[in-house]
């Protein structure tokens, strides 16, 4: 999805569904590198919503390291939008520099318009998100 937001500039949304595990974890990273290249190309602000799905295996937080990569060394992240807890806590156990977690799409897009500020390389969940109750889907 692909939309223009006032103040903002334009948004690339990818959202991903279903498991990633072994056997897709390669079509998965061929089409979230392929957004985040697209989006650069496009001076989009890209976005990755998971709220429908499920990690099965560590290669599906290696795929978002290996697409985040140059947008970490770049001083850009990808905002990750509303993962199921489970896919939160690993990618926040992962630490990666690339990848901001957001509790909700508008979380998400208000954080854009905040001041861009150095990455740390474990960074605080948003407020959304840090006040979320054990298994609350958020």
């Amino acid at each position: 999805m692909h939309e223009h937001r006032p103040g903002l500039g334009a948004i690339s949304v990818l959202k991903a569904r279903g498991t990633v595990d072994d056997s897709n974890a390669r079509q998965f990273a061929e089409a979230l590198a392929e957004h985040v290249g697209h989006a650069g190309q496009a001076a989009e602000h890209p976005l990755l919503d998971l709220t429908e799905v499920y990690f099965a295996c560590a290669a599906a937080v290696r795929c978002l390291e290996r697409a985040t990569g140059p947008l970490a060394r770049a001083g850009r992240a990808l905002a990750v939008v509303q993962p199921r807890p489970h896919v939160r806590e690993a990618l926040s156990n992962a630490g990666l520099p690339g990848v901001r977690v957001h509790a909700t799409l508008v979380s998400a897009l208000h954080a854009l318009h905040a001041p861009r500020q150095p990455h740390p390389a474990h960074p605080p969940a948003d407020r959304e998100t840090a006040g979320a109750e054990p298994g609350d889907p958020t």
